[in-house]
């Protein structure tokens, strides 16, 4: 399940904003291989906030389109490509039945300058950034070139299954 909060006001979130938000993630966990109720805690920010909680939580003065908080440390190819889910996970990173992902905060804000600046729909900006994030919860990461070249490579292969092109 998706849980969301806005904490801005510079663009609308309408029910039919988070029901897309909510498609793309089911798809991505889905594409994952992540075959068990879920948890995810999506936050809606403008720059200013992000920039706090990247300041705090980074030691990054400066803002940023979207942070992701993983609340288990896997490696996810082993977990969810060999179906190990329901062994590997016991109650103490489920609320009720739902595997306890993490949290996302994305700047709104942010997704809308960076569509613009990209020449691409918010909409598919919005759901780069919840792709990338989910991917960040289950153990992608960019910080070398290996690592970055696979979490991009996904990125767009979801992406385009979406039918969600630049």
């Amino acid at each position: 399940m998706l849980y969301t909060e806005n904490r801005q006001n510079k663009l609308e979130v309408t029910e039919q904003f988070i029901n897309k938000i909510t498609e793309v993630c089911n798809f991505v966990l889905k594409e994952e291989e992540v075959l068990c109720e879920y948890q995810i805690s999506l936050l809606f920010v403008d720059n200013n906030e992000i920039r706090e909680i990247n300041k705090e939580t980074r030691n990054i003065d400066r803002e940023t389109d979207v942070l992701s908080f993983p609340m288990l440390d896997f490696d996810y190819k082993k977990v969810f490509k060999d179906m190990y889910v329901n062994y590997v996970f016991d109650e103490t990173y489920k609320d009720g039945d739902e595997l306890v992902l993490g949290d996302m905060v994305l700047s709104l804000e942010k997704a809308m300058e960076q569509s613009v600046e990209y020449g691409h729909s918010y909409e598919r900006e919005v759901s780069y950034l919840v792709v990338h994030s989910i991917l960040h919860l289950l153990g992608y990461d960019h910080i070398d070139e290996d690592d970055k070249k696979i979490m991009r490579k996904r990125e767009e292969e979801i992406l385009n299954k979406l039918r969600i092109r630049r």
